[in-house]
């Protein structure tokens, strides 16, 4: 268990150092007004607490991700554990910070306007296009998961069809509700539901002696699949995940002050961390090796791991209720997902999103191709999830590059992690069987090459952009502070 508890040592010392360096490098202005009162609409943009922004950021951003990837990831064997480790404190929570403070010195703007204003407004057109792609695969993923492992908690004795519509139902209303009504006075029970169940599979660990394999570079993977770059889309919102860029501008709309930002958003990606790196542990220590997962995985897929784990090691009562967190977190982010490819949609084609029946107007459609999607195998969608996951983080990451870069802050704590994941990104796609199915030497030959140009580029255009004196954040000097 050394590996693994060093590991969740080394998550809570990020947080406490690297943590507090980056939000040293960005500047919080703790003075400076925040979007939740200079645009107070009572839908979107209104202040809560930090506590419960905590909540709901955690909930937001996980999904499945830190359980489902984790778990597909064990089979790769500790080495697993590595890859949550840096992933979580150099990459995932540095993507989050930025992309949520950003946002807020911009009128708590999603990604799509942020890489517009940054990256040029040809990218404003293509990441839109990315981001109502991943949020539509991740509220129809959301859909099927959860769905899935109540079918299976209700031993298969509620139709899964029933179970679909009633989820759906859920999602139309925090879809079109105003923040405060729903996600707001729910996910802060349902983030204790998620921490309670994750602790308790932790103890339940400790407690049965559970063998916790120690650290190798060994791919363990009964498949032989490929560690590098699979590792990282298999484990992609237990490290990094492009998800968040989407589903930060939620609570950026509704921090009260910038000193909460590293609580709040580079906070709850350490949490999430330790969520997989549990999920994880569990997974590579009650099957007797990788095989026995590997074979648990081919039943029943990792739903059926979540249920295994949570009655082995908590018992029929207790394993219910862990089963019930994990049901919780695909809920909350799907509901989310639909809700920011909402505002994102409205942003785009600016179209206000006070009246309800304007919110309807848009969300219709995202159900209606939704609903559609669910009919496609789950597999795929997941994999084409992954992809879509992870160039939108490359996106954010960039964006946080460029702003820092603009602004003479040091902008590597973005840009390498980002050029990381661009090479792998490329490198996937080039030779995943869902892109242009080349070998793994050419793939990462175009890999190479692709990210040298893409960076090359942004050098260009950061020159550009430094050199125009884009603005950093929006001008609020006219906000007249009795609103608040």
């Amino acid at each position: 268990m050394i590996t693994f508890f060093s590991c969740i040592i080394l998550l809570i010392i990020g947080y406490f150092t690297y943590g507090k360096y980056v939000e040293k490098v960005f500047g919080v202005k703790g003075a400076r007004a925040t979007p939740a009162f200079t645009h107070k609409d009572n839908v979107d943009y209104l202040p809560m607490s930090t506590s419960k922004n905590s909540l709901i950021q955690l909930l937001n951003i996980a999904g499945t991700g830190p359980i489902f990837g984790p778990i597909l990831g064990a089979l790769y064997g500790p080495v697993a554990f590595v890859w949550i480790v840096i992933g979580c404190i150099f990459a995932g929570a540095v993507h989050d910070y930025l992309t949520g403070m950003i946002s807020i010195r911009n009128r708590g703007a999603h990604l799509p306007e942020l890489a517009s204003k940054f990256l040029g407004k040809v990218m404003k057109h293509v990441v839109n296009a990315f981001a109502i792609l991943l949020l539509l695969l991740v509220g129809t993923v959301f859909v099927s998961t959860p769905a899935s492992l109540l079918h299976l908690l209700m031993d298969g004795k509620v139709a899964l069809g029933l179970i679909i519509g009633f989820i759906f139902l859920y999602y139309i209303l925090a879809t079109l509700l105003p923040v405060d009504k729903i996600i707001g006075r729910l996910y802060p029970y349902f983030g204790a539901l998620l921490v309670i169940s994750a602790l308790g599979v932790g103890i339940g660990l400790l407690v049965t002696g559970a063998p916790i394999p120690e650290l190798s570079f060994q791919n363990f993977h009964p498949d032989n699949a490929p560690l590098l770059p699979l590792l990282f889309f298999t484990i992609s919102c237990g490290a990094l995940s492009g998800f968040h860029a989407t589903q930060t501008p939620i609570i950026s709309r509704t921090t009260q002050n910038e000193t909460q930002g590293r609580k709040i958003f580079y906070g709850m990606m350490i949490a999430e961390g330790i969520i997989a790196m549990i999920w994880a542990a569990a997974a590579m220590s009650l099957f007797n090796g990788y095989g026995g997962l590997n074979e648990m995985l081919a039943a029943g897929g990792p739903g059926a791991v979540v249920s295994e784990v949570s009655t082995t090691l908590l018992g029929a009562i207790g394993g219910t209720l862990a089963v019930l967190g994990v049901v919780v977190l695909p809920i909350t982010s799907g509901d989310t997902a639909f809700r920011s490819a909402r505002m994102i949609i409205a942003d785009y084609i600016k179209f206000p999103q006070v009246k309800f029946s304007s919110r309807l107007w848009i969300a219709v459609p995202l159900f209606g191709i939704s609903m559609v999607l669910t009919q496609v195998d789950f597999n795929v969608l997941w994999r084409y999830f992954n992809w879509a996951n992870q160039s939108t983080a490359v996106i954010a990451l960039f964006v946080g590059a460029m702003y820092l870069y603009i602004a003479k802050k040091n902008y590597f704590i973005a840009l390498i992690p980002g050029s990381f994941m661009l090479v792998m990104v490329i490198t996937y796609i080039l030779n995943a069987q869902i892109g242009f199915g080349l070998s793994m030497t050419t793939s990462w030959i175009g890999g190479a090459i692709g990210a040298i140009v893409l960076i090359t580029i942004f050098f260009i255009a950061a020159r550009k952009a430094r050199a125009n004196k884009i603005p950093l954040e929006e001008d609020i000097s006219n906000w007249n502070n009795s609103v608040a």
